[in-house]
């Protein structure tokens, strides 16, 4: 292994870790969504697993097509940078909507129990209605992970180019190849990493009396996210 080999491997671990713990829309999207939707440790694995997949495997695609089309690096940083424009405003929007359901199944979903007349005249209880709630609950829960896929998909990892090209620009797709893994793999498993033990830690705290809240946080959170990103530049 040549020491010009073990310098990449280096730096793309460092980067690709340093990118994730900085990028909080890595995680807490994960994390918020997990509390809120009662997600099992399993779920919450392969929905941040997903995710985090596309993320990577959409830049390296980038990467490769223009390492194939011969487009110099900053042209490329320029689609990035466009992607994570994009990114941005999909979690600002997937976030404030998010926000307002959240907001809504609050206030209209009780805990206690009480009869409600309809206009047919059937008598039913604040459970039946409970129950009803929880179906387009469920239907919600199965569309959130791929809207999630959508975004991370459109979110760049702008570090890879220039790590990618470098070994590239040398003829040299071992190389690239390997950076690559080690880039994505350190990148994946940092966000594993946060995701499931702040899930486990956050379940450690009684929030019951904010639990009817959860949904209308995890919106919050992401649109948060979504404006970091876009006006902060994380």
């Amino acid at each position: 292994m040549s020491n010009e080999l073990i310098i990449l491997m280096t730096t793309a671990a460092t980067i690709g870790f340093v990118h994730t713990i900085l990028g909080p829309d890595h995680y807490l999207p994960f994390i918020a969504l997990s509390k809120a939707r009662k997600w099992t440790k399993i779920k919450t694995t392969m929905v941040t697993l997903l995710c985090g997949i596309g993320h990577v495997l959409s830049s390296v695609v980038l990467g490769f097509i223009g390492i194939a089309l011969g487009i110099a690096v900053f042209k490329l940083e320029t689609i990035e940078s466009l992607r994570g424009e994009l990114a941005a405003w999909f979690l600002i929007i997937f976030g404030f909507t998010y926000f307002i359901w959240g907001i809504h199944k609050a206030i209209y979903s009780q805990s206690h129990e009480h009869f409600n007349k309809c206009e047919n005249g059937h008598i039913h209880s604040n459970k039946q209605i409970g129950e009803h709630i929880n179906i387009h609950s469920s239907k919600s829960d199965n569309l959130t992970p791929w809207v999630l896929f959508i975004i991370f998909i459109f979110g760049p990892c702008e570090p890879l180019i220039p790590l990618v090209m470098y070994p590239a620009a040398k003829g040299n797709m071992i190389n690239v190849a390997i950076t690559t893994f080690i880039f994505g793999l350190t990148t994946i498993s940092t966000m594993l990493c946060i995701v499931l033990s702040l899930s486990y830690g956050l379940s450690m705290f009684p929030l019951r009396k904010f639990e009817k809240y959860s949904n209308a946080l995890a919106g919050l959170i992401i649109f948060l996210c979504g404006g970091a990103i876009k006006f902060l530049g994380l």
